[in-house]
């Protein structure tokens, strides 16, 4: 089962979140948009800024980015 990492993107800063051995990029994505939703509730002041949650394999290539503010579905 592969390793991915999670980052807090802040502009060009990227912040380390930790990194776990799921099943695949599916899992992966899933827990990125938990992680995005349970920031964006602790840290409110993330919110608006533009700030994401980025997924990347053992490699260091990204594979996966979900915005902490994600657009609402009515607002697309």
């Amino acid at each position: 089962m592969p390793y991915y990492s999670f980052d807090l993107v802040d502009g060009e800063e990227f912040k380390n979140q930790g990194g776990i051995i799921l099943e695949d990029i599916e899992v992966a994505s899933d827990r990125a948009v938990q992680l995005a939703s349970e920031l964006s509730q602790v840290k409110p002041e993330l919110q608006q800024k533009g700030c994401s949650v980025r997924v990347t394999d053992r490699d260091h290539v990204e594979v996966y980015r979900t915005p902490l503010d994600p657009v609402p579905a009515w607002r697309r």
